[in-house]
């Protein structure tokens, strides 16, 4: 919290340095006279200078502490223990400090450890002073570096330059952050999907038929051996997401794109369009909840009047159902674009020759603008093959073999999800196959996303 404050105050000075700045600039322009040259660069560059100047040395030294900070105390911590009373190993360490945290944060209301209590006082001061000698750190280097970019400020001074070239270089650390991000996510899913492969066999992996990953904790146990087959996963996601999603949101995504760029009367057109839209801003564990509750029922009795009495209250019909009608935003959004970008004369050509509107949306529309349909379509794929949480709640668990859409079954993402809850050895192959289903699943959206840019690219040459 202490740690919080400091960065509210250090914001609020980096707003004083920018306001001093800049009005020393406007003394600037009215010393000049308002001649033109006379002073390099607009007020408003000379305050963003001296804030930059005032900002960035202090949220280095803030993110630097935020970033080891948690181990020097935990050290400082566990040093304030006699060596018979420390730790053995580094996950007993690691559970004592979780609950000398949980203490301190007041998650936790008793602890398990008798030393808990006793380090919880000192985890909180050893907190609290480095919070301390953060900020004020913070605020030091502020002012100094506020200070001496104020007084460089000059009527000649290209504090315009200085700031494009700052925000050069932001914008390039922004990029190297996202791209090495990237880098660190396919390097950890690499990284344990091979130690996973180590214990099972990619063969078996990739084309056993039956999933059960439930293994014994130790050599004496009783317990399962676990079978890793993962193609029941990838048969309900694709069963899912690019089968019984697509066949919903293809067809009411195209009409509705259709009905938006060539029937609908513009006004009535700016009213639809975003309350189509506002479709992909609602959490999908809204749609989860309405999926469960009201679809899953509806398929179910469905499934019964049609003489099905085993069916099961958990579908791939109705989250299918419920995940088309989430993605709808992305075909049509897609396919309202491509459909806009073809050009007018093609249209205006068909219906100069006789051809009806709908016979012009079939046979010249549609054909023209369809390498932005599929790229649209290939999008909406990707994003419902990694959902998770309304086939968690409308889909279950059980990994079946079937096309039968009144049926349980599961995806690779709900698999992750139920293998990665709760308290996990990750040097076991079950916990380790969350990593490879991962993997896989990355793969794939690889992939799809790879093709339907390259359509996407391919429309915009032809028709730009």
């Amino acid at each position: 919290m202490r740690l919080l404050i400091a960065l509210a105050l250090v914001l609020g000075l980096a707003g004083l340095a920018y306001l001093a700045g800049r009005a020393r600039g406007n003394r600037m322009v009215t010393v000049a006279g308002g001649r033109i040259g006379a002073v390099h660069s607009r007020p408003v560059y000379h305050g963003a200078y001296v804030a930059v100047l005032a900002l960035a040395p202090a949220l280095v030294v803030l993110a630097a502490w935020g970033f080891v900070s948690e181990t020097l105390i935990e050290g400082q911590v566990l040093g304030s223990l006699a060596g018979a009373q420390r730790p053995a190993s580094g996950n007993d360490s690691e559970a004592l400090m979780n609950e000398v945290r949980g203490l301190v944060n007041g998650d936790l209301p008793q602890a398990f450890n008798p030393l808990a209590p006793r380090l919880a006082p000192v985890y909180a001061a050893a907190r609290s002073n480095g919070d301390m000698l953060a900020g004020a750190l913070a605020v030091a280097l502020l002012s100094m570096g506020g200070l001496w970019g104020w007084s460089r400020l000059r009527p000649d001074f290209r504090a315009r330059n200085r700031v494009e070239t700052q925000v050069r270089a932001l914008l390039l650390l922004a990029s190297v952050v996202a791209i090495l991000a990237t880098f660190g996510i396919v390097l950890s899913l690499i990284f344990e999907s091979i130690r996973f492969f180590q214990l099972v066999s990619p063969v078996e992996f990739l084309t056993g038929l039956h999933w059960s990953p439930q293994t014994a904790i130790r050599a004496d146990q009783v317990g399962s051996t676990g079978a890793f087959g993962a193609v029941p996963l990838f048969w309900g996601t694709i069963f899912i997401g690019a089968i019984i999603a697509m066949a919903v949101a293809i067809p009411l995504g195209l009409m509705s794109a259709i009905y938006l760029t060539q029937y609908a009367d513009p006004r009535l057109r700016r009213w639809l369009k975003p309350i189509l839209e506002l479709l992909a801003g609602v959490p999908t564990v809204v749609y989860g909840f309405f999926a469960a509750l009201t679809i899953a029922p509806l398929v179910r009795s469905f499934a019964v009047s049609l003489g099905m009495t085993n069916a099961s209250s958990d579908s791939a019909l109705a989250a299918g159902l419920v995940m088309g009608v989430m993605i709808i935003p992305f075909v049509s959004s897609m396919a309202d674009d491509a459909l806009a970008a073809v050009p007018s004369a093609m249209r205006d050509g068909s219906l100069a020759m006789g051809a009806t509107p709908s016979e012009t949306v079939k046979k010249v529309m549609v054909p023209a603008a369809l390498p932005g349909i599929m790229g649209g379509v290939l999008l909406a794929v990707s994003r419902a093959i990694g959902e998770t949480m309304i086939v968690v709640m409308a889909a279950g668990l059980a990994a079946n073999l079937t096309a039968n859409p009144f049926s349980s079954v599961t995806t690779v993402t709900t698999q992750i999800v139920a293998l990665l809850t709760g308290d996990q050895e990750f040097d076991s192959a079950k916990t380790l196959s969350a990593f490879a289903l991962g993997l896989v699943l990355f793969v794939m959206t690889l992939i799809l996303n790879i093709y339907a840019l390259a359509v996407v690219k391919r429309y915009r040459e032809a028709y730009e």
